[in-house]
């Protein structure tokens, strides 16, 4: 738990949001743009507010189920999947059909069928499965969310944030195996005569640079949508709740997004000498600018005052774009013999006492 916090310090808690800009209109009640690498937020609009989201809600079932090690096992249909009402794959009861393949069913077709009966294999119960969905959301830093089934139909203790669903498919999209369901236009299981087609048009119809997302609707959340698409080497992740214009909204939001924004490397990791120090940065730091921003991009590098060598720690490296604190990365005496997460994990417990020393 220790190694996620510390990686939520660095990559979220100094980077500052960009409000809305006056040459970008929504639909949607509540909308986020993400950079889907570092996660800077590059616009929002109530985007931490708790609210329904339908089915969207399938990224968590689906990736859990992908992370779970289980897709080439058979699942047994329960009576339950088959009853559950909404969107439908048209699951009879008793059939056995791969974990995969209800995946596939569960992303393209929104399938809440498929949602209950891989909840009942990988959780071993839908309160179990759901157990396990919070416990992934706790883990990912989703502060404004709580799941209480595996589809996203409306429940009183059942929501979630646009700027929490950005982080989740940011997650996600770190996956080769859920890239590839999400990214799939079509979808054939040998359980079926017929393909599924993904319902998400903004990847099959109407957004070349779209590289997956989910679709969601109840006539109480509205439409809701979280889409992904990548451009020039920037991935970003948009998400809109009750949102009219949903299709609309993302391709603007999008376009913005890669109009303004260039990824800008700010680290390499390797050695590096200060005032005759020799010093090791662990990792490469890569960040979403503005051309205005870079132009106005420092960095300042706080040395501890009691350097704790023991732990190999020198001090920590702030960027900022003239007053405003982007992210902090530890500083290293030399390079990590043992996991890099371990020198961020002994780095959190330092962050006080330090001494600026610009490099």
């Amino acid at each position: 738990m220790m190694v996620f916090l510390v990686i939520v310090i660095f990559q979220l808690s100094f980077t500052p949001s960009i409000q809305a800009a006056p040459d970008i209109s929504v639909s949607a009640e509540h909308a986020v743009l993400m950079d889907a690498k570092s996660g800077r937020v590059l616009y929002e609009k109530k985007a931490y507010d708790p609210s329904l989201i339908a089915s969207t809600t399938k990224i968590m079932t689906a990736i859990i189920a992908i992370e779970s090690g289980k897709l080439d096992e058979k699942v047994k249909v329960s009576e339950r999947a088959v009853r559950t009402e909404g969107s439908s794959i048209y699951l009879t009861e008793k059939e056995k059909i791969p974990l995969k393949d209800l995946v596939y069913g569960l992303m393209l077709r929104s399938g809440n069928d498929s949602a209950v009966a891989i909840a009942e294999h990988v959780g071993g119960s839908l309160e179990g499965f759901t157990y396990l969905m919070n416990q992934k959301a706790e883990w990912l830093g989703m502060n404004a969310s709580h799941f209480e089934n595996p589809h996203g139909l409306d429940g009183e203790t059942h929501y979630s944030s646009a700027y929490d669903l950005a982080l989740l498919m940011s997650y996600a999209m770190k996956n080769k195996t859920f890239r590839e369901v999400t990214g799939s236009e079509s979808y054939q299981s040998q359980n079926r005569d017929y393909p599924w087609r993904n319902k998400n048009k903004l990847l099959t119809m109407y957004y070349d640079p779209a590289t997956g997302g989910k679709t969601g609707y109840t006539k109480k959340a509205g439409r809701s949508l979280v889409s992904s698409a990548e451009k020039n080497g920037m991935e970003l992740v948009a998400v809109t709740l009750n949102a009219p214009d949903d299709w609309n909204d993302h391709q603007r939001m999008f376009e913005w997004g890669f109009d303004h924004f260039k990824t800008v490397q700010l680290q390499k990791q390797g050695a590096v000498e200060a005032n005759g120090q020799r010093y090791y940065l662990p990792r490469d730091v890569f960040f979403p600018l503005t051309d205005e921003e870079r132009s106005d991009l420092q960095s300042t590098f706080y040395r501890y005052s009691s350097p704790p060598i023991e732990q190999n720690l020198a001090g920590v490296r702030e960027f900022m774009v003239g007053q405003t604190p982007l992210l902090k990365t530890a500083v290293l005496y030399k390079r990590p013999a043992g996991s890099v997460f371990t020198e961020y994990k002994n780095f959190l417990g330092h962050l006080l006492g330090v001494s600026p020393w610009s490099t």
